[in-house]
């Protein structure tokens, strides 16, 4: 290979090299400022307020704790589907990915990020992939204690139904679930915090969206991240109350493809997020 024929090629590799460097340094800076501010204490409340409840109860009242097998397992599957899906997930990625711009435009420092030398796409993938893995990590981790001691206050009998039994593949498919659900909702929020200004109330009506979806007609329901996602829980939830009066049962989906569309959801929403910034202006006295 001549001199010229290795230019070219370093010339055509350098950009791919370029942009990763540049993403592992946007990655870098946006993991400590979510992780490890003053002002981000408040997700680790909200994904282990679960563990904390659960925790204290086996301390204090270990005879309410040692309930029945079977009883906790449902107990576990609703805690998951009612806290987890529908609240804390929701509300950790809305305030966590909604703050990924609008917090650097209210802290009046996006600008540095735009005269600095990264393209702005790499600055979507860079802040995107640092809310997931912070959401993703926390959450997990939450969702993990919750499962150890929801099991591990049964003795032998827990550790034979994790270790011997279906406990490990429930456990599995709750985290497989936590981590889609931060992908689902944090593309969305992510999305919303560029096209509004105050993205709070966008996110109260996806809210009301993801909560009141299965009394829609089938086809509605198929647009919302929370169908997909309680089709990939191992314990199946039936709903109580006035929503049983009102539910439409649409048919399930197969987790071959909720995995495959809630991926798909995600990357088709960052890339409208990627074209979406190269339009964007700052403008603080706006905000």
């Amino acid at each position: 290979m001549n001199q010229t024929t290795k230019s070219r090629a370093f010339l055509h590799d350098a950009p791919w090299r370029l942009w990763t460097a540049q993403l592992a340094a946007v990655l870098s800076i946006e993991l400590k400022k979510n992780l490890f501010r003053r002002r981000s204490l408040w997700i680790y409340f909200v994904a282990f307020a679960p563990v904390l409840l659960i925790g204290g109860l086996a301390i204090y009242s270990p005879g309410i704790a040692h309930g029945n097998l079977e009883g906790d397992t449902i107990t576990l599957a609703r805690t998951f589907e009612v806290y987890y899906l529908r609240l804390g997930l929701f509300f950790g990625c809305l305030g966590l990915f909604t703050w990924l711009f609008r917090g650097e435009i209210v802290e009046k420092s996006l600008h540095y990020y735009f005269l600095s030398p990264v393209r702005r796409e790499v600055l979507v993938a860079g802040k995107f992939l640092a809310g997931v893995i912070t959401s993703a990590s926390l959450f997990s981790v939450s969702v993990l204690l919750f499962f150890s001691i929801t099991y591990g206050q049964f003795g032998r009998a827990g550790r034979s139904f994790v270790f011997a039994g279906p406990g490990l593949g429930h456990l599995f498919a709750y985290l497989g679930t936590t981590v889609l659900a931060c992908l689902g909702y944090g593309a969305v929020f992510l999305a919303l915090s560029l096209i509004a200004k105050n993205p709070v109330l966008p996110g109260i009506l996806v809210l009301l969206w993801e909560i009141f979806h299965p009394v829609f007609p089938a086809m509605l329901q198929k647009l919302s991240i929370t169908f997909y996602l309680k089709q990939l829980c191992p314990v199946t939830i039936p709903p109580e109350g006035l929503m049983a009066l009102f539910t439409v049962v649409a048919e399930p989906v197969s987790p071959w493809i909720a995995v495959p569309g809630l991926v798909a959801l995600s990357m088709a929403v960052l890339v409208f997020a990627s074209f979406r910034i190269r339009r964007m202006e700052i403008s603080y006295l706006a905000d």
